[in-house]
């Protein structure tokens, strides 16, 4: 199922450019998206459907220093998925990696997210 939703991501970013990215030590796999897929992503239906299958406090958000999103002391963000990937569209050069982990690899996280931009 993870693997479906990570082969959703890249075929509806309309992805030539996804670059695949393998963690056999971490358990998981993922994509690392450019720009141009990070916007498409957070513009289209992706987030939403993947949050129909995958409640939101089993993915996991890596977010900026300078995030405007809210997160508490303990680190729990309180942000949803496409709020997490739209901030980092919305940066000239952000992006995000969406990695599927093994369930039970990562706690109870079976999606992260990881924000990026300079």
């Amino acid at each position: 199922m993870l693997t479906t939703l990570v082969g959703s991501v890249a075929a509806a970013t309309q992805a030539a450019a996804v670059t695949p990215v393998v963690q056999p030590d971490q358990q998981r796999a993922g994509v690392i998206l450019t720009h141009d897929e990070t916007a498409a992503l957070g513009d289209g239906p992706i987030p939403a459907l993947v949050t129909m299958v995958v409640p939101e406090s089993r993915i996991g958000a890596g977010l900026k220093p300078d995030t405007q999103l809210y997160h508490d002391q303990n680190g729990n963000v309180h942000a949803s998925l496409r709020q997490v990937i739209e901030e980092a569209a919305s940066h000239p050069d952000g992006s995000v990696v969406v990695m599927a982990n093994v369930p039970g690899s990562h706690g109870t996280r079976l999606l992260d997210v990881f924000q990026q931009w300079h």
